[in-house]
């Protein structure tokens, strides 16, 4: 089977999860007994005819199956509604999405980048005086909550003037140069790339670290060993190709899980990704924003898989997809 066609048919398979994790949600949410239209009643921008249009749109006087029908339709057309502040839901998505997928892009390359050669070398001098220290700052690093951390680097920031506090760009970035204005992006991604990296890098280093164990411990890596394939080889060659292969097969649920733990760390470095914009629309009672939100998760849990397995195809050419 061609990656085309896999593709595709991963596509055509996720619209039914698409269509549960969406049912799910919507009833959960109705039957909160939440007025989805409380916060615009209640804002005086927004005009009488709006709210009609969001009551109408939303079917609130049908019965809530028909609710959700309705939602649906909509939904699959493109018309997500309004938010509490009377702007277009889709509005508010397409810029934080990108935001998102930016820094959460970053955030699994530093941190694969870096936990890889890490848990390599933990396993490689196991029991010694290196892997004893990376142990315990890898622990240290899984217990920290992210949260906190966050404080940290945003008073350290504060404190220093280093790093800038909040947004992706500066006020004047329309008035930079093409590469000026690189630059100042990546300025801003320093900050919430450090801070989730290193939450992310912990666990990774450990996973990493005890998979490779586990395979230098095989029979066909000894023997390896025993055909006098040097170290290096039999390392890189042979084990390393199937100790990554559970790490490659987490690629999907770190990609959409980005999504729900950056959403504190964005709250607190005022960063505008999508995290933050959920946990935003739950304050508010945002229906429209809260089920919009969802979906894109869903979406990037499932572009997620999609882009492990074929990595985990061109790494292990035994597995079929």
């Amino acid at each position: 089977m061609s990656t085309w066609v896999y593709i595709l048919k991963r596509i055509l398979s996720s619209i039914p999860i698409l269509f549960i994790v969406s049912l799910i949600s919507f009833f959960l949410i109705r039957l909160s007994s939440v007025d989805p239209l409380a916060q615009m009643k209640l804002n005086p921008a927004i005009s009488e005819e709006t709210i009609q249009k969001e009551t109408k749109r939303l079917g609130l006087d049908k019965p809530i199956i028909v609710q959700y029908g309705l939602w649906a339709k909509n939904f699959i057309s493109g018309n997500m509604g309004y938010c509490t502040d009377n702007t277009k839901v889709s509005t508010k998505i397409k810029g934080r999405i990108l935001n998102t997928l930016l820094l959460s892009s970053f955030v699994i390359f530093t941190s694969w980048l870096i936990a890889i050669p890490l848990g390599v070398l933990g396993a490689v001098f196991y029991n010694s005086i290196f892997d004893k220290i990376l142990t315990i700052l890898s622990s240290v690093g899984m217990a920290i909550p992210s949260f906190f951390f966050a404080i940290l680097a945003l008073l350290f920031a504060q404190n220093t003037g280093w790093f800038p506090l909040g947004g992706l760009t500066s006020i004047n970035f329309s008035e930079m140069t093409l590469f000026s204005k690189i630059i100042d992006v990546l300025w801003h991604l320093i900050l919430p790339t450090f801070v989730l990296t290193t939450i992310s890098l912990s666990s990774l280093t450990r996973q990493m670290r005890a998979n490779l164990l586990d395979v230098l411990n095989s029979e066909y890596v000894k023997f390896a060993h025993a055909k006098g394939l040097s170290k290096t080889k039999v390392i890189i060659k042979h084990a390393l190709r199937n100790a990554i292969n559970p790490i490659i097969t987490l690629l999907g649920f770190e990609f959409a899980g980005l999504l729900s733990g950056a959403a504190l760390t964005e709250y607190v470095l005022q960063y505008p990704g999508l995290g933050r914009l959920v946990l935003e629309a739950v304050m508010q009672s945002d229906i429209n924003l809260i089920m919009a939100s969802l979906m894109m998760g869903a979406v990037m849990l499932i572009i997620g898989n999609i882009i492990a397995d074929i990595l985990l195809k061109l790494t292990d050419p035994r597995v079929r997809v």
